[in-house]
């Protein structure tokens, strides 16, 4: 293909997307399911003209990191926090908190007894699938009742941070043994001081900047601080929620110093751009990571008969633990609620980060598949069906 054909084919895709995004609102039917259908649809189109693409694969990574940034930032910049919100924000935390545990315990032990793994991989393969994800949750909510969608936000985005900082210590506890407990210790400490001082800071400079380029950087040192964070195995996307609610939040801070030194005239407008920015960047990112990974699928990995059993357990542990902690102990009866649990992004990534020793033969491509259409569509029929109960 020369560049014009690339170029052709990236902004076909980009439209492509923005048309699913129409779409979806309108058929009730999540994007991201179009989207990993158009990659398929293009894998098996250049399967039968014997093009030879490339392997997407390798990209998918930092796609999906940089999308996973974006996505939380987006999300924390739309949250305004006040004392009202105080219960919220804590029955949000320990939903995702307790429904990743709950869930990541019971798909470990079932992956212990019927697949035969160690504790330690079944763990480690667990966590992916009990996480859910902001990237398909906070845009699917967008039309909901402005409670609904902040529990949903806060609780995807806790579920996003909580799931790393899981992984991240089960893969260490795989390389360093017990030293993994003091490691997540002093490494939560650090993210915190981090998050406080990156946050001041990053305001500061903002008030500073001159160039008329100043949004992008602002994301660049964002992402640059993120990934080195990781370098470091820390948890350092609670610094991009952290520094998303400051900013949001920056012009209700009551402290006269504060505002004399950190707020500025143009901070309003810095602000509306920056958010804008991020959602536009989200959503680029997004499309193109959903279709590489619909591209590097191949349906007969997601319809093989032995994926049956292992993906109705998996979907009956979500669930189940889902319903009964919704309803029995947080108290929120609302169907929507109680079905919006989808995995996309972050359970692709983190099951893409997997070390080679801890990946489990039956936990592959076809699974990842079958769980994110399946929690996707789920969802989307809970959205659907809560809609025309309210109507």
């Amino acid at each position: 293909m020369d560049a014009y054909q690339i170029l052709i084919l990236l902004c076909g895709l980009v439209v492509f997307s923005y048309l699913f995004d129409l779409v979806a609102k309108h058929a009730r039917v999540p994007a991201v399911i179009l989207l990993l259908g158009l990659g398929m649809a293009l894998r098996y189109a250049a399967d039968r003209v014997g093009m030879v693409v490339p392997n997407p694969g390798p990209l998918l990574p930092a796609l999906g990191t940089m999308g996973l940034i974006m996505i939380v930032f987006e999300g924390a910049l739309e949250l305004t926090v006040d004392h009202s919100q105080n219960k919220l924000i804590r029955k949000a935390f320990t939903s995702a908190l307790v429904t990743l545990l709950l869930t990541t315990g019971i798909l470990a032990t079932l992956a212990h007894y019927y697949l035969n793994a160690s504790w330690l991989a079944a763990f480690a393969n667990a966590v992916p699938f009990a996480v859910i994800s902001s990237a398909v949750a906070i845009p699917s909510v967008a039309d909901m009742s402005k409670g609904g969608k902040e529990f949903i936000v806060f609780e995807s985005t806790f579920s996003d941070i909580l799931a790393i900082i899981l992984f991240n210590f089960v893969t260490a506890y795989s390389i360093t043994g017990s030293q993994a407990f003091t490691g997540l210790g002093f490494g939560l400490l650090g993210v915190l001081v981090l998050s406080a001082v990156f946050s001041m800071l990053l305001l500061l400079l903002m008030g500073r900047l001159n160039h008329h380029v100043k949004s992008f950087l602002i994301i660049a040192i964002l992402v640059l601080v993120y990934a080195v964070g990781k370098q470091l195995h820390l948890s350092t996307l609670l610094v991009v929620l952290a520094f998303g609610i400051f900013l949001a939040n920056a012009d209700r801070i009551p402290w006269e110093w504060f505002k004399q030194r950190f707020l500025y005239p143009t901070f309003n407008k810095d602000l509306e751009l920056l958010h804008s920015l991020s959602m536009e960047s989200a959503f680029l990112i997004r499309t193109f990571f959903f279709i590489l990974f619909g591209f590097t699928l191949q349906p007969a990995d997601a319809l093989h008969p032995r994926l049956l059993i292992p993906s109705l357990a998996l979907l009956t542990t979500i669930y189940v633990v889902r319903l009964v902690w919704m309803r029995a102990v947080v108290r929120m009866n609302d169907h929507p609620l109680t079905l919006i649990a989808p995995r996309g992004l972050i359970t692709i990534l983190l099951y893409l980060s997997l070390p080679e020793n801890l990946k489990l033969d039956v936990v592959g491509p076809g699974i990842l598949f079958i769980t994110v259409i399946a929690t996707t569509l789920i969802m989307a029929i809970g959205l659907a069906v809560g809609k025309r109960e309210k109507a």
